[in-house]
């Protein structure tokens, strides 16, 4: 299963649990219907981005653990890996799934929602969360951007694969650079055209 290939010294490799970016995982797989159907795919409102569920529960509990060391959530949080996150294929949960069938309290959902594994989806109900996650949409979208932009300013807006990979990246850039390539691919934000040359990737102007 595909991994968030992470810069070397990233701060977020320590951090965040490698999460399951449909986009790329997609043009890996080419099977679009295949994807949805086999990773509970969670949209942000507006659909810009989609996310599944942590790739290994035991990294993703292993890094909330250590993230949570020595804090006072830790004993709530713990809770929650146990009981939810060992045992519940869901990615979102009531207020009374979490009081009844999981048995915590306001205050624990609280600390939870706190310590960043649980968002709020609406009143009365969360989505499962990767903590840090804000950090990695944010360096995703800034490496999107930049890395379509130079799809979009080469000549008639193409450029082979291979080459755009060789490419030196600027800041903008956090994650390795085929990471950003599988994903503008995924994202349909490029064609992707067989050539003798090689592989070509073309601006889509939508």
């Amino acid at each position: 299963m595909h991994k968030l290939v992470y810069p070397d010294g990233a701060c977020l490799k320590k951090k965040t649990p490698p999460p399951t970016h449909t986009h790329t995982i997609t043009d890996m797989n080419r099977k679009r219907a295949l994807i949805s159907d086999t990773f509970k795919v969670k949209k942000r409102k507006d659909g810009a981005e989609q996310f599944g569920a942590p790739t290994d529960d035991d990294d993703y509990k292993a890094k909330v653990l250590a993230a949570e060391e020595g804090k006072g959530t830790q004993p709530t949080v713990k809770k929650f890996l146990e009981k939810v996150v060992s045992s519940s294929t869901d990615l979102s949960f009531t207020k009374d799934k979490m009081l009844q069938q999981f048995l915590f309290t306001d205050s624990e959902i609280t600390q939870l929602v706190k310590s960043g594994v649980l968002t709020v989806r609406d009143a009365g109900s969360w989505w499962l969360s990767i903590p840090n996650s804000g950090k990695f949409t944010k360096y995703l979208i800034k490496g999107r951007k930049a890395v379509l932009s130079m799809v979009k300013k080469s000549k008639y807006g193409e450029v082979l694969q291979a080459d755009i990979e060789e490419r030196r990246t600027t800041s903008q850039v956090k994650f390795h650079m085929k990471y950003h390539i599988h994903d503008i691919i995924g994202a349909e934000l490029v064609e992707r055209i067989p050539t003798t040359s090689g592989t070509l990737l073309r601006f889509v102007d939508s």
